[in-house]
């Protein structure tokens, strides 16, 4: 038996070319069976414009929705599938997010800057915190009990939950779009478009540690962090494209081809898989294959329906479509497949179903 051994150079290209046959012989067994299977449709009731991001409480199986053309959050049931109400005196609702350890509902407001609290089953008003002005996405960062909201023309603010208070600000070079937590807690990943720049945060003395700049590319909105690669995705909508970042050292790992207008972006670590929502009309599903990510399937859906969420716990990905002539407002809820890993690999823990 002959064993070739390659140098350095020859392995890295063996290896690319094998994972690119790898994939192109296992597409067609996939071919005629979709990775995402819409299940439901679920309306939102009169609701009018645009729809921003989501959040979810576990716990109740509720669907909150920042319907920020509409100056509402609707809360979806889950269990039954259908529009429970609307929470109306917002101002251009753009983030939403649950805090499991207060019981308490966030949601951030561009129109004045405010993030308003509401508390309980019954969602009851519970506080104000003012920002100054549009205040835009939230994350949970449960490890530490901490609530960041990205807001003006360049902070990120730290929120106490159980003081319903804002502790301290994380200046940036300029507006937050998306961002995310590094799992470890002690990092935060931050998309910069104005100054075509991704931050890195360090928690310890709360400021920017570094900025990575992404010359020749515009609009870095979405963001995920693929925390088994180490890697920071983000999508970009001039040229349309997700690329891939190294999380200790900025360098560009691996680019593709994507969707137009991407808003939201996340990671199916079961599946090594990534989902990407666009206001052109499609998800963009994404398969880790070797060092690359390798766009697999091109779903489309809806003009604008730009927002989404991903929730491991129930594998389903929620997408918001808004209202058109013909349709009202819907979450649109899509179920995972099993895919080229599970093909390649044999992974028993996502059959398809």
């Amino acid at each position: 038996m002959l064993r070739f051994i390659l140098p350095e150079r020859g392995r890295r290209a063996a290896s690319a070319c094998l994972t690119a046959l790898l994939a192109f012989s296992a597409a067609p067994a996939f071919a005629d069976e979709p990775l995402l299977v819409l299940e439901q449709k679920i309306p939102l009731g009169k609701v009018g414009g645009r729809i921003d991001h989501l959040a979810i409480n576990l716990e109740r199986q509720r669907l909150f929705v920042a319907e920020l053309g509409n100056n509402s959050v609707g809360i979806v049931d889950l269990h039954s599938g259908r529009l429970m109400r609307n929470l109306d005196g917002f101002r251009k609702p753009q983030g939403v997010a649950y805090v499991k350890s207060t019981d308490t509902l966030y949601v951030s407001n561009a129109g004045d800057g405010a993030v308003q609290l509401f508390q309980g089953p019954d969602l009851v008003p519970a506080g104000r915190i003012e920002l100054g002005e549009d205040a835009d996405n939230i994350r949970v960062d449960t490890k530490n009990d901490k609530v960041f909201v990205g807001y003006g023309s360049g902070a990120l603010a730290v929120i106490d939950p159980s003081r319903r208070t804002k502790i301290a600000d994380i200046a940036l070079p300029a507006h937050p779009e998306g961002f995310q937590l590094a799992e470890s807690g002690a990092e935060i990943f931050v998309n910069l478009p104005d100054v075509r720049q991704i931050a890195l945060v360090d928690m310890r003395p709360g400021a920017v540690k570094v900025t990575w700049a992404i010359n020749g590319r515009e609009g870095n909105f979405p963001m995920a962090i693929d925390q088994n690669a180490e890697r920071v995705l983000v999508a970009f909508r001039r040229p349309a494209k997700l690329q891939a970042f190294g999380m200790r050292d900025g360098a560009l790992a691996t680019s593709a081809d994507a969707c137009g207008d991407a808003d939201d972006l996340f990671v199916d670590s079961k599946r090594r898989r990534v989902y990407m929502s666009c206001g052109e009309g499609f998800v963009d599903v994404f398969e880790a294959l070797g060092d690359r990510y390798v766009r697999v399937e091109h779903v489309a859906t809806a003009a604008g329906a730009r927002t989404s969420l991903f929730v491991p716990e129930l594998d389903r990905l929620f997408l918001a479509v808004r209202a058109t002539w013909t349709e009202p407002a819907a979450i649109w809820v899509f179920k995972p497949q099993a895919g080229l890993f599970e093909a390649m690999h044999g992974n028993r823990d996502t059959p398809r179903q």
